[in-house]
């Protein structure tokens, strides 16, 4: 019996949203017996943190992000956007945090805009969430796999076209999705780890070798407020997606009073430091007169051939093979997200209840991750079989599956950032009046202006960001998929509301919602 047909023979039960008991909190986190957290609940703050920071893969940030913005935009302020951006998205966390606090579900965005906007916005929020998780996650196997192809042709000659690679690194997060998270939670925190450790390398020789000494280029206003500002901060803003991504690991942590919210305030703070910091080593280690020329000439390069210069050649190997791990870490962090997503809207009969099905001992949302694998499996093969036939077959993934999707899906979290900001505003100032007017209204606030100012800026800026003409139909499509997202979430939950109310009460229903499954899955 699932939670549709729970009411059939009785009167069904309504789940307001707010109206979380308890008594329910308490036995979806109860202990067992031997007073160890259940098999699923196995995060913990460290592991959780770990989590979010492989979404941005500090190692591709440096290598491939940080040296693009400095070659596309011209501009030395990219330290400063890290920091910069740091402050917009610790004030988005108060609210989020907070949020994560009162509505504890999986559904995050989704849950939290239909709390405090209501529940068509809400479901409009998840069909947006839905597009621009499996846009992100999707994306990246483009770059993954021109990694892999081109670091294993030159390193082995091997030379494999680099949808193989793709379809390799599909397999992997595909059988981890069906796993336990918490096998996940190691495999990521390992990698995260040594990522961290390469990168921290790379900073002190690039600021031990220095050519033309120390100096605070990167950090001036000057190096930032010039025409093309807008362009460094949205290439910044990208290495911080998936820092929200916490709260969908909510059901999973091990304390999801405090876990969540100080894994997200510890992830921003963590990598809007580090990231700034490496960048500024890279315009140390470059000289800032020839940072931007020496960015768009050598890419990627510019990290491994200052590693080059200080250790042996076979760490710079390893270094070169963990660029290709670190987009896996990204790869199985968003597939997990939107796996999770899933499930949740599941529950709440917003999707189709199958997809709800969790399996094994750590109860791995396995339906909503064989779908999402699925999706990117669709995509894979469209871009493999379109690229076959393109004038540069080998760059193909990374200018158009890579950096058309990508873009895309930082466009939409963003935006959803800012909805989900003032969605705080509303839900927070009504039902948290114990908290402080900072937390309620000022903090949320301020970020929902922020997040949509960089809404702004991209969208002007979009041409530039995805490599194409201010002309191409491309423009407009791209962020158009997004409004479209929200429009049909909308209209679907018009539609359920009208034909199926006992399910459109279900709507953010949180862990009232979570409750009334298990315990309708196990009568």
């Amino acid at each position: 019996m699932t939670a549709e047909t729970t009411g059939s023979a009785k009167t069904p039960h309504v789940i307001e949203p707010g109206s979380l008991d308890t008594s329910i909190s308490r036995q979806l986190n109860s202990d067992e017996p031997n007073g160890q957290p259940p098999a699923s609940k196995r995060i913990g703050t460290v592991s959780l943190a770990l989590m979010i920071i492989a979404a941005s893969a500090p190692l591709t940030v440096l290598a491939g992000g940080v040296s693009s913005n400095y070659a596309v935009t011209g501009l030395l302020g990219v330290p400063l956007s890290f920091l910069i951006l740091g402050v917009v998205l610790a004030l988005f966390a108060v609210g989020y945090a907070a949020l994560s606090a009162r509505v504890r579900t999986a559904g995050a965005f989704y849950a939290y805009v239909a709390r405090g906007l209501g529940r068509v916005t809400g479901v409009s929020a998840a069909w947006v969430a839905l597009l621009a998780y499996n846009a992100m996650q999707v994306g990246i196997y483009g770059m993954f796999g021109f990694a892999s192809a081109d670091t294993f042709n030159a390193l082995f000659s091997i030379d494999v076209p680099w949808w193989v690679y793709a379809l390799a690194g599909w397999v992997i997060v595909g059988i981890l999705g069906v796993n336990s998270v918490d096998l996940s939670a190691k495999v990521l925190g390992i990698l995260v780890v040594i990522e961290f450790i390469i990168v921290i390398i790379y900073d002190i020789f690039a600021v031990v070798d220095a050519p033309a000494g120390l100096s605070a280029d990167g950090f001036q206003f000057g190096d930032f407020f010039a025409p093309g500002v807008g362009a460094v901060l949205a290439f910044s803003m990208a290495a911080f997606m998936g820092f929200e991504s916490g709260s969908v690991y909510v059901e999973e942590v091990k304390d999801p009073e405090n876990t969540v919210r100080r894994a997200t305030f510890g992830a921003v703070i963590a990598v809007a430091i580090f990231y700034a910091i490496s960048a500024w080593a890279m315009i140390m280690a470059l000289a800032p007169e020839n940072t931007v020329a020496e960015a768009g000439e050598q890419g990627p390069g510019v990290v491994f051939s200052l590693l080059g210069a200080h250790v042996p050649n076979f760490l710079v190997v390893f270094a070169q093979v963990m660029f290709v791990t670190s987009l896996i870490a990204a790869l199985i962090s968003f597939h997990n997200v939107v796996a999770r997503y899933l499930r949740t809207l599941a529950r709440e009969g917003a999707m189709p209840k199958f997809l709800a099905i969790s399996l094994g001992r750590g109860q791995a949302p396995a339906l909503g991750s064989i779908c999402q694998s699925s999706i990117a499996l669709a995509v894979l093969i469209v871009f493999a079989v379109v690229g076959s036939g393109s004038e540069d077959p080998v760059m193909f993934p990374v200018l158009t599956l890579f950096t058309w999707l990508t873009n895309l899906g930082s466009f939409g979290l963003i935006a959803l950032m800012a909805v989900t900001s003032f969605a705080a505003m509303a839900y927070l100032g009504t039902n948290a009046r114990d908290l402080s007017m900072w937390t309620r209204f000022v903090a949320p606030l301020l970020a929902g202006l922020s997040l949509s100012g960089i809404v702004v800026l991209i969208i002007t800026n979009f041409s530039f960001l995805v490599g194409i003409s201010e002309t191409s139909p491309l423009n407009w499509i791209l962020p158009g998929l997004v409004v479209l997202a929200a429009l049909f979430g909308g209209i679907w939950a018009a539609w359920l509301r009208s034909a199926h109310p006992e399910r459109y009460l279900k709507l953010g229903g949180g862990e009232a919602a979570e409750f009334e499954w298990r315990t309708s899955t196990q009568e």
